[in-house]
């Protein structure tokens, strides 16, 4: 039984503006989708990664992999027009002796290797786990710029990925969703159709998504960081 990590690469990143897609634009000299292929490969517990993206955008990446030399399989497949789709095209390369598979955000490369470890562990356990963190902020449920209400914040949690399943689990959500074309934020909102619980284990506030160009000044500084500490170990 093993576990299957899914990134879906094949978005526009029509936030960041500019011609390149998010996921390829270079921080410290490396596309941000590989600094999180590198986490990925180090992690223990991934034994196979499935990357989704466009066809057009396949060679370009088959060139930055190999020049990475991953000691681990990274297989490129072709993606469809929105998130689910391009998940789901992967899932359906999954081999049925997948035990878990695990979804996470190609522009989230500060993702750290214990968190992999303990939201699989989770969907082992439970089914099906997620990371999320508290909001710090006032959360107001509105309506044509009016608000309803305030929703109390010990009720609110900012999702995060990786996102990890039992591969029964997601698979049955996925077909689900398609039969009722069902279209989620996330793969946790396919799996809470079905009425399965979701466990929600602490993320990291460094665990960002980048997604404007307001977010790169803070992924060099992660960068920067993780370089100094890998120096120290």
């Amino acid at each position: 039984m093993s576990v299957l990590a899914i990134i879906p690469a094949a978005g526009m990143g029509v936030r960041m503006g500019g011609a390149t897609p998010k996921q390829f634009l270079s921080v410290e000299g490396v596309p941000i989708f590989v600094h999180t292929l590198r986490k990925f490969v180090a992690a223990e517990v991934i034994d196979e990664i499935y990357l989704g993206l466009r066809r057009e955008d396949k060679e370009r990446v088959q060139t930055e992999i190999e020049r990475e030399h991953f000691p681990k399989t990274v297989r490129l497949l072709a993606g469809g027009a929105t998130r689910q789709e391009t998940v789901a095209q992967c899932l359906k390369e999954a081999p049925h002796t997948t035990e878990v598979v695990v979804v996470h955000d190609a522009v989230r490369p500060f993702i750290e290797l214990d968190m992999i470890r303990r939201v699989v562990d989770a969907a082992r356990k439970h089914g099906a786990a997620i990371l999320g963190i508290p909001s710090v902020d006032t959360v107001k449920q509105v309506e044509r710029q009016l608000i309803l209400g305030t929703i109390p914040r010990e009720r609110i949690v900012l999702a995060q990925t990786p996102q990890a399943f039992r591969y029964s689990i997601l698979r049955e959500a996925f077909d689900r969703a398609a039969a009722d074309g069902f279209n989620g934020t996330d793969e946790s909102s396919l799996v809470e159709r079905l009425g399965n619980n979701v466990t929600v284990l602490m993320g990291s506030d460094r665990n960002i998504k980048i997604t404007k160009p307001s977010d790169l000044p803070l992924a060099r500084l992660y960068i920067a960081q993780e370089r100094e500490q890998q120096k120290t170990e």
